[in-house]
Formats: C-alpha cells, structure tokens, sequence
C-alpha cells in the first residue's frame, strides 16, 4: 500500500508544479522552474517569491517588489526592473544580459557569480550588496550606490562607474580592464591595488585611497 502511495505521490508532483506556473503574483508565490517570458508584470507584488531555475527572458517588472525573493540561477536577460524593491533578493549565477535594474532598490542583494553583460544598474542602489566574482563587462553602474558592496573578484572591464558612491566597497582582485572610473572617490575603498588603476580608465579628479597613485596612461584615449 505504502509503495503505492509513493508511486502515486511522485506521479502528481510535476502536475502540483505546474499547477504552482499558473499562480497570479503574489507574496512568496512558488514559481520555481516556471517559464515566465515577456510578460507585463510591472508593479506586481513578489515579495519573499521563489523564482528559482525559472525564464523570466523579457518580463516587465518595472517598480515591481521582490524584497527577499530567490531568483537563484534563473534566467532574466533584458528583463526591466526599472524602479523594482529587490533588497535582500537572491540572485545568484543568474544571466542578466542587457537586463535594466535602472533606479532599482537593491540594498544586501546577493549577486554572487551573476552575468549581468551590459546591464543598466544607473542610479541603482547596492549598498552591502554582495556582488562577489559576479560579471559587470560593458555593463552601466553610473551614478549607482555601491557603499559597502564586495565587488571580490568581480568582472568591471569597460564597465562604467562615473560618479558611482563607492565608500567601503571592496575592489579585491576585481578586473577593471578599462574600467571607467572618471571623477569617481575611491578613497574610501578596500583592497584597491596599483596594477587595477593601471589598467582603469580613470582622470584628474578620480581620488585614490592613500599610496596609490593615477595609471600611467590616464586619461584613456576614446575608442
């Protein structure tokens, strides 16, 4: 009897899992797996959601909140979060490719190993994010707030931080192969090496933290 109800509960639960695909948004709604592909999501509420292993590739979540929500190794290439609440939202080794999180409330988001080629990220706010070996190449954090954010082992080649807040922000073994960091303050910064600088791009009002000094080749000539 017992291996019949087993048999039987095995046989109902990918049905239960796609019955969960069909949920409306709502807090701590279980869409794990879920294909949800540009769809028109803006101002949806997701908090606590589970959105894990799921493709959300073109999803309108513009001004959406997902504080809290797990979105581990989910797929949201040009998804817009413009605007969004993801405070504290898991995000790890998702593919984020031209996804736009412009303006977007992203404080102690955990971004570890996501691929976020040519992302917007301007005017977002990532203070204590945890951006750790996470992937930034081209990608747009202009004006963002990274106080405190761990950028250890970030991806940063040719990404922008123009007049990015950057107090505390650990920079250890980050890449910044032509990294755009003009006008930034990096004086407050931790684990900032010369050779870094040498390869950035940065100019005469990029502040450096004490025994560093400007690359040899700054200003970068335009490309």
């Amino acid at each position: 009897m017992r291996t019949a109800l087993l048999i039987f509960a095995i046989g109902i639960a990918p049905l239960a899992a796609h019955a969960a695909c069909k949920d409306a948004p709502k807090s701590r709604v279980d869409w794990n797996g879920c294909d949800k592909q540009r769809l028109m999501l803006s101002k949806s509420e997701l908090r606590e959601a589970k959105i894990t292993k799921a493709e959300l590739d073109g999803t309108d979540l513009a001004n959406s909140s997902l504080a809290g929500a797990d979105l581990t190794s989910s797929s949201i290439d040009r998804v817009r979060f413009t605007g969004a609440d993801l405070s504290g939202a898991k995000l790890v080794e998702v593919s984020a490719y031209r996804t736009n999180f412009s303006g977007a409330k992203m404080a102690g988001v955990v971004l570890t190993k996501g691929e976020l080629t040519r992302a917007n990220l301007k005017g977002a706010d990532l203070t204590n994010a945890n951006l750790e070996k996470a992937e930034f190449p081209r990608a747009t954090l202009e004006e963002a707030t990274l106080s405190g954010a761990n950028l250890t082992g970030a991806e940063l080649a040719r990404a922008i931080l123009v007049k990015a807040k950057m107090a505390g922000a650990r920079l250890t073994n980050a890449r910044m192969f032509r990294t755009r960091i003009e006008g930034v303050d990096l004086s407050a910064t931790q684990g900032l090496q010369q050779s870094q600088l040498d390869s950035a791009c940065g100019d005469g009002n990029t502040k450096l933290p004490a025994g560093l000094k400007p690359g040899a080749s700054w200003p970068c000539a335009k490309e």
